[in-house]
């Protein structure tokens, strides 16, 4: 069973869930829907169908079908044991649709983690329809018909012009996100080709989109974090490095480097 607490507290904080009464609660365009750890709660929801996708993608979200305790197994006589203890019960959070993945991806490029999560809360809040005290993250169509000053004045900076014009490409259909059927190497390869999307925001848009056993190799914070586990300077830990660290771990390589820089976020806390 996953832990909500630690869960939603390394998710992106913006503003289209909430953590209420032991509650994960999370708005969609067609309303609101909860989870407490094992029911859902749906008396929101009108329909069947949407009964239906939202239990779905509150299962995508939080990783409800991660068997945590078989990674945790593999884990046990490694480097990385300490980090069961650490964070036991943290599931690898994903985004509800793959365009806002990719946005939420593009916003982190070069700022650390803390000021992507207010450009993004930003965006929701200035043009996500209203559900109750949350919002529905802006879709594609709503993005496409902002100025560049409108998308701008949620401080995005030059990844404005990325915004913009991947929305554009992504709602023409010059750009696709359904990538379930490539592979990783296929799908970098295919995603790096548009402006803004480089190898590191390719990455983690297919671990953070499409749940691929995926990670970005190149990330300070996952660096970082191994650095401080191996007790390394961080100049010392290279791309390659990372790879040759993390790659034995196969189906779990993802989800330990999720664990890896979340140990790097606490200890820059504490």
């Amino acid at each position: 069973m996953i832990d909500l607490q630690k869960t939603a507290h390394e998710m992106i904080k913006n503003n289209t869930w909430k953590m209420e009464g032991g509650v994960f609660w999370q708005a969609f365009e067609f309303g609101i829907a909860g989870f407490d750890g094992k029911d859902f709660y749906l008396e929101h929801l009108s329909s069947r169908r949407h009964q239906k996708e939202a239990r779905d993608k509150i299962k995508f979200i939080l990783g409800l079908d991660i068997p945590l305790e078989e990674f945790y197994s593999q884990l046990e006589d490694s480097k990385f044991s300490f980090l069961i203890d650490v964070f036991y019960g943290l599931s690898l959070p994903a985004a509800p649709s793959k365009y806002q993945a990719l946005i939420e991806v593009i916003a982190q490029q070069q700022v650390n983690f803390e000021f992507a999560m207010k450009t993004i809360g930003n965006l929701v809040i200035r043009f996500g329809d209203p559900k109750g005290d949350l919002y529905v993250f802006p879709n594609a169509e709503r993005i496409n018909s902002l100025s560049l000053e409108e998308i701008k004045s949620v401080k995005f900076g030059y990844r404005t012009s990325y915004i913009k014009d991947l929305t554009s490409k992504y709602v023409s259909g010059e750009l696709r996100l359904d990538l379930e059927g490539l592979d990783e190497r296929d799908a970098i390869k295919y995603l790096t080709k548009f402006r803004g999307i480089g190898k590191w925001s390719a990455e983690l848009f297919l671990a953070y989109g499409l749940r691929k056993n995926v990670y970005p190799a190149g990330d300070l914070g996952l660096r970082r974090g191994i650095a401080k586990i191996f007790k390394k300077r961080i100049k010392e830990v290279k791309e390659k490095d990372v790879r040759e660290i993390i790659e034995p771990y196969g189906k779990w390589k993802s989800l330990l480097a999720f664990y890896i820089t979340c140990y790097d976020r606490l200890m820059k806390k504490g």
